[in-house]
């Protein structure tokens, strides 16, 4: 879901309980994930920016390799040869919850009326040069936008929601695209919402032209970094 804390909804220093999976802020002394851990007697968090690992309340960092698996659920990496073998192995993952599953082939949960934008953003993950461009979020990380531009903010979700697709070590065998539908939303000015119905065609035309001009495309037919 979007990473924002369950009690003051601010974006800023948010760490997910890793007992119960609520998101709060900060960790100091009177903080919400510090005041959590000790109500609750909840003590692992997550930090959802640097993908730090903390024990609360005594506040010391949890060096465990063994928990790097959640991180790669929350931030999958992918490799030029990993993205270039995608289509040769069509090799079954088995997620953490017993299912199995075909990375790329995976539900996206239907959050209320958003299933219209579900539908065109699986078909858009199955388009091999587009998706292999933006599994490789060094392809645009780069690239600089004008200050107060919203616009690149699609780009990030629409990266980010195509390496969990295919990711082949989910935990379960499905993937929310909240951020991605919040993203939608703020940048298309509620045009495209999750809580009503829209068009596919429609949303599916708005997505790709704004990509394209994101990227540094214009509507003079100029190319943008992926076409």
């Amino acid at each position: 879901f979007e990473k924002l804390c369950s009690i003051s909804l601010s974006h800023i220093n948010v760490y997910a309980c890793l007992v119960c999976g609520k998101y709060f802020q900060g960790r100091g002394l009177k903080s919400h994930a510090y005041i959590h851990s000790v109500q609750l007697s909840h003590h692992v968090f997550l930090n959802l920016h640097t993908l730090k690992f903390y024990c609360l309340p005594d506040n010391y960092e949890i060096i465990d390799s063994s928990l790097e698996d959640i991180t790669y659920v929350l931030k999958p990496t992918f490799t030029a040869q990993h993205i270039a073998h995608l289509d040769k192995q069509a090799k079954l993952s088995r997620a953490y919850d017993g299912t199995t599953y075909l990375p790329g082939i995976v539900g996206l949960n239907n959050i209320k009326a958003n299933d219209y934008a579900n539908a065109v953003l699986q078909a858009l993950s199955n388009v091999p040069p587009l998706r292999n461009y933006f599994l490789e979020e060094e392809n645009y990380r780069r690239i600089q936008r004008p200050p107060g531009d919203i616009m690149f903010l699609l780009v990030q979700r629409f990266g980010e929601l195509m390496r969990k697709l295919w990711n082949p070590r989910n935990f379960k065998a499905h993937v929310s695209p909240h951020e991605m539908l919040q993203a939608v939303v703020l940048c298309s000015k509620k045009n495209f919402q999750i809580t009503k119905q829209g068009d596919g065609v429609e949303f599916l035309s708005w997505f790709l032209n704004a990509l394209h001009t994101a990227l540094g495309g214009t509507k003079r037919k100029k190319k943008s970094e992926w076409g």
